[in-house]
């Protein structure tokens, strides 16, 4: 069997702030811990570079595949390893740019693809829409952090791999458009609420039953949204220019696909999801944006604030694109990776299935060769590998 070498290293790079995001550390230098892992005695000018706003993905069956099977990876973790809380999008291509500079620089990598699984497709968009075409100077609440100055190396190739669209469309069809009143999150509108056995409107779902489901939900995204601006403009307007408000988002496990097979068909299993069962997801301490600041809602989870749309990134790229969709998955269902594909502005891109897998290749570990098999067919033809 190949030996693989998985060598960790940090990559330092400074930034000026007037608050700190993340715990401890000196000021002004942020700390980008990333895992280099290839085959032993093997070189290589060409590397897949993985990374996903949280992180922690280094051990990943399919990035350890990917490596089995020849290619160069490097795993990046963002500032926010672990902890999505304070994460504002804007530092996490910051953190990811200082990644790829030093795989350029000082490990010599020539050609480099974005492995962009999960919340790392929209990253992995995010990146190369600002590589290739600079705009943003300023996070949504209004902060200074300048993206248009940082010189992005733009990449080769973006793969998207059982990739979401963005963390906050996701979110948004995820909330819980039951919660009418944040402060009151317990009291729910039961004909709203798909765990209330009590709502009269059962699976499957009638049409307008999903047309008002999905409104309230983007109207619930926004009520927030409204709140954390007015908040961060009250503060401002006292004096406390870098104050922030932490707050808790009960119900955020509400997607109707996860009551309703019918929704988005697949063939994932039914009355689940990644997390579990879905009701006690949906007010359980590890969902999407349980734990938020001001800032980190309008970068990451607002609707309509976000620059990481994914979509709107995707239709701005002008590399190849590959995309992958497991058709069991219990997260990103096959509309997100064929929206994902519809918005690529090219036509040099390419849409696979892999039959029966789910998000991590963990329950059918026998179907990463497949997976394996498309990623490096897919690279050969563009010339991206050695």
């Amino acid at each position: 069997m190949v030996e693989l070498i998985r060598e960790p290293y940090l990559v330092l790079h400074q930034e000026t702030s007037g608050f700190k995001d993340v715990y401890g550390g000196a000021g002004g230098t942020v700390v980008v811990e990333c895992m280099h892992i290839r085959p032993k005695e093997s070189t290589s000018k060409k590397a897949i570079v993985f990374s996903h706003p949280i992180g922690s993905g280094a051990f990943l069956p399919l990035v350890s595949a990917l490596a089995y099977a020849g290619h160069h990876v490097i795993y990046c973790n963002p500032r926010y390893r672990g902890n999505d809380t304070a994460l504002i999008m804007e530092k996490c291509v910051a953190d990811l740019g200082a990644c790829l500079k030093h795989a350029r620089e000082t490990l010599g990598y020539e050609t480099i693809i974005l492995g962009g699984w999960s919340g790392g497709g929209s990253l992995s968009l995010f990146y190369q829409d600002q590589a290739e075409t600079p705009t943003i100077t300023h996070t949504p609440a209004g902060d200074a952090y300048d993206l248009a100055s940082m010189d992005l190396p733009p990449v080769q190739g973006i793969m998207l791999l059982a990739a979401h669209i963005s963390r906050a469309m996701t979110l948004t069809e995820w909330i819980d458009p039951s919660i009418t009143v944040e402060s009151r999150p317990f009291a729910r509108n039961p004909e709203l609420n798909i765990y209330d056995p009590n709502n009269p409107n059962q699976p499957a779902y009638a049409p307008d039953y999903e047309t008002r489901y999905r409104t309230e939900q983007i109207a619930r995204n926004r009520r927030i949204t409204a709140w954390v601006q007015q908040t961060l403009e009250d503060l401002r307007k006292a004096g406390d220019v870098n104050a922030e408000r932490a707050f808790t988002v009960h119900g955020t496990m509400a997607d109707l696909r996860w009551t309703d097979p019918t929704q988005d068909p697949s063939d994932r299993r039914p009355h689940t999801c990644y997390l579990g069962e879905p009701k006690v997801a949906n007010d359980g301490p590890v969902g999407l944006a349980r734990f938020s600041t001001l800032r980190s809602w309008l970068s990451q989870w607002g609707y309509d604030t976000t620059n990481a749309t994914g979509l709107g990134n995707a239709a701005r790229i002008s590399c190849p694109v590959l995309v992958i969709n497991n058709t069991a998955d219990l997260a990103c269902t096959p509309s997100h990776a064929q929206r994902l594909f519809d918005a690529v502005g090219h036509d040099d891109k390419e849409h696979h299935d892999i039959k029966d897998a789910d998000h991590y290749y963990i329950e059918r570990p026998d179907l990463l060769p497949e997976a394996v098999r498309i990623c490096s067919d897919w690279m050969t033809r563009k010339g991206f590998t050695d």
